[in-house]
């Protein structure tokens, strides 16, 4: 058997090789961990996780709140919610100078509250608000920029998907942290209107006001068009905060809720609903085989000893507090640009938790901070993840090269709002500490 050091450098070296040669980040993880067991310990103890983790991982109670919250998240879409929100938001911010970019903002943001999936966030925004700006003579950059940026609070309002794939690896309470994320979500929605605003009066050209009249009758009647998502919200959301209910029975209940609406707006048949449970079901499965290679990958790291190794050499290091969190910040910022946040969590935390725990963070304040870091690393290039799927569905032609350029204002806003959640942790320990 090989030393853990040794091994290490092995299994990071094939790691990087997998990643490089485009396999899938879940099974070069599995793949990795395996291989490191296998080179450290025995092949007996490689081939029980093989045999353990994913039954393991798959039976959990806490994770079955995922595929709850992204079927949530599909029936919401087959309602026909994001619409409804859109149409509102536009009848109230669309006279407003960069009124349009708000309103999709708005929509955005409220449309989290139901859906937990940045992706299906960004992609379902790309082809309903687009041909809309498009339309009344936005600058295709500040479109596209606003609506990959947008798409990312998705991560923060609760329900997010990142939140419980946070909460599963550190085992803190997802309850908690779901609440956790609300301040911080409405705070970023802010600060993107706010940069919205400031571009739109210091460029009006990249903005324009249309020229269209909305009374104040057409004003109030949409606002009938959110019921759906405010009755999701305050029914999961709020069971949760008033313990009610834990988070898994409220992704069912929240699922049940959408069904119920997408029958009420007569929007049910049978193609629909086999259409939505099916891709429900793709992307639960996706994120599935990233968090078992993740966990078999942990395994490796916590039986071979290199996270207690690891740990005692960066705190021996004696650095203060705060430059240990810009490492975790930079090394966050990095690895978004080449693989999905879901993927940094499960590599990263096994070994940074205990570090940043260690010299005094709060692991729900951190749990905020780093899902923000993962919203950066969503819009930061080369890869971008939102980036590339506003680029891919959008129906305005456009090049890669206008959407990074469009999403640039927004991550100073972004870097903005970073720094205001640490200077003030209050923002994001505040409702958490009034659960019971």
């Amino acid at each position: 058997m090989l030393d853990p050091a040794t091994t290490g450098l092995i299994v990071a070296a094939m790691l990087v090789f997998m990643l490089v040669c485009g396999v899938n980040i879940g099974v070069g993880l599995g793949l990795s961990g395996f291989t490191g067991i296998l080179l450290s310990i025995n092949d007996r103890a490689a081939l029980a996780q093989v045999a353990t983790v994913p039954f393991s991982t798959t039976n959990s109670f806490t994770l079955a709140v995922i595929p709850l919250f992204i079927l949530m998240g599909a029936l919401a879409t087959q309602a026909g919610l994001t619409t409804d929100l859109y149409r509102a938001a536009y009848n109230w911010m669309g006279k407003v100078r960069g009124g349009l970019a708000m309103a999709t903002t708005l929509a955005s943001a409220a449309f989290g509250a139901a859906c937990g999936s940045t992706i299906v966030n960004a992609a379902v925004f790309t082809k309903m608000a687009m041909p809309e700006m498009t339309k009344f003579g936005y600058d295709k950059r500040l479109s596209a920029g606003c609506i990959a940026a947008s798409g990312t609070l998705a991560s923060l309002i609760p329900p997010s998907i990142l939140m419980i794939v946070y909460a599963v690896i550190t085992e803190q309470s997802v309850a908690r942290l779901l609440v956790a994320g609300l301040l911080p979500g409405l705070l970023s929605a802010g600060v993107y209107l706010l940069g919205i605003y400031l571009i739109a009066v210091r460029y009006p050209h990249l903005a324009p006001v249309p020229d269209v009249t909305i009374t104040r009758r057409e004003k109030w009647e949409s606002l009938k068009g959110v019921w759906g998502i405010t009755f999701l919200f305050v029914l999961v959301i709020g069971g949760i905060y008033l313990g009610f209910f834990v988070p898994t029975y409220a992704g069912a209940i929240g699922a049940f809720g959408a069904f119920l609406i997408v029958l009420a707006k007569r929007r049910l048949n049978r193609a629909t609903l086999i259409e939505t449970f099916k891709d429900a079901g793709i992307t639960t499965s996706t994120i599935f085989i990233i968090v078992i290679g993740g966990i078999i990958f942990a395994r490796f790291l916590t039986y071979t000893g290199l996270v207690g190794d690891i740990s005692e050499w960066m705190l021996a290091l004696g650095w203060p507090p705060i430059a240990y969190l810009a490492g975790f910040a930079v090394l966050y910022l990095i690895l978004g640009m080449l693989i999905d946040p879901i993927a940094i969590m499960v590599m990263t935390l096994p070994i940074m938790f205990p570090i940043m725990t260690s010299v005094g963070y709060d692991p729900i304040w951190l749990g905020v901070i780093a899902i923000k870091l993962a919203e950066i690393s969503l819009i930061t290039p080369p890869v971008g993840l939102n980036v590339y799927v506003v680029r891919s569905a959008s129906p305005v032609p456009m090049s890669l090269e206008q959407v990074f350029a469009g999403v640039t204002p927004f991550l100073l806003m972004d870097v903005v709002t970073l720094g205001l959640l640490i200077a003030f942790p209050s923002i994001v320990l505040f409702l958490p500490s009034l659960m019971g």
